[in-house]
C-alpha cells in the first residue's frame, strides 16, 4: 500500500489506536495530519517530531469552524481517518441531556463535521479519495449497550452516516468506510479491566491494518462497509 506523497488527515491520531494509524502510514510514505487539543497532548505524541507529521492545534473537532481550519491548511487532501470521540458508560436514568450531548458531539458530531470539510477539500482537487470512520461493536451490536446508551446511540449515528454518505460521494471518487472495534488491547483498557481476557482482545495494530488497507488507493471497491474488528472477543 503505497501512500508517498499523500496527504491523511487523523483525529485522534495521538491516542492509542490513532498513534498505531499513524506510525503505519509514516511507513507507507503519508504526510500525516493530526489535529490536537492541546499542547500537553502534542507533547506526549511519540511522532510529533517527525518530519511526515503536520500537529494542528485545531480545537475542539465539534466546532464547525476549527474543522474548516484543520481541512483547509491540507494540500491535496487523499484521506480522511476519524478516530476522535469519548466514551461514557451510565444507566438512562443517570445520564441528563449535557451527558447525552457531550457523547453526540464527541463521537457524531466530530465525525460529521470533519466527513462533510473532507468530502469538500476531495471534491474541489477532483481525484476523489478515502474516508474512514471508526463506529464500535454497541454501534452495530445494540443489545451490547445496556448501561451505555448515549455513547451507544452516537458510534450508531456514526454508523450510519458512514453507509449513507458512501452511496452519496461514491460519484466523485471517495469511498467511505468505517470500523467497529470491540474492546481494544490498550494499556488504559487493561488497567480498567484488568481480570479480563486480554488476549481476547483486538491489537491495536491489528485494528490498524483494516483501518489503512480502507484508506489506501489499494481499496478500489470497498464502500459502505462498517467492518467489525472483534479479535476473539
Amino acid at each position: 500500500m503505497d501512500y508517498r506523497d499523500r496527504h491523511v488527515v487523523i483525529t485522534g491520531g495521538a491516542g492509542a489506536l490513532g498513534s498505531a494509524v499513524v506510525s503505519s502510514l509514516i511507513e507507507r510514505g503519508a504526510v500525516c495530519h493530526v489535529p490536537v487539543l492541546s499542547e500537553r497532548e502534542a507533547q506526549r505524541f511519540a511522532h510529533r517530531d517527525h518530519p511526515q507529521v503536520k500537529i494542528s492545534h485545531a480545537g475542539d473537532l465539534a466546532d464547525e469552524a476549527a474543522v474548516e481550519r484543520l481541512f483547509g491548511a491540507v494540500p491535496r487532501l487523499w484521506a480522511s481517518i476519524h478516530i476522535a470521540g469519548g466514551f461514557a458508560m451510565a444507566p438512562v436514568a443517570k445520564t441528563g441531556k449535557a451527558d447525552l450531548m457531550q457523547q453526540v458531539d464527541m463521537n457524531f458530531v466530530t465525525c460529521f463535521l470533519c466527513c462533510r470539510a473532507a468530502v469538500t477539500a476531495m471534491t474541489r482537487t477532483g481525484d476523489g479519495g478515502r474516508i474512514v470512520n471508526v463506529a464500535a461493536r454497541p454501534g452495530l451490536e445494540w443489545r451490547s449497550g445496556a448501561g451505555m446508551v448515549a455513547y451507544t446511540a452516537s458510534k450508531a449515528a456514526v454508523a450510519a452516516l458512514t453507509v449513507a454518505l458512501s452511496e452519496e460521494v461514491v460519484r466523485d471518487n471517495i469511498l467511505v468506510n468505517g470500523v467497529a472495534p470491540s474492546i481494544m488491547d490498550t494499556p488504559a483498557n487493561r488497567q480498567s479491566m484488568p481480570k479480563a481476557d486480554f488476549a481476547a482482545w483486538p491489537k491495536v495494530e491489528e485494528v490498524t491494518a483494516t483501518i489503512v488497507f480502507l484508506a489506501s488507493p489499494d481499496n478500489r471497491v470497498t464502500r459502505g462497509g462498517v467492518v467489525p474488528v472483534y479479535g476473539k472477543s
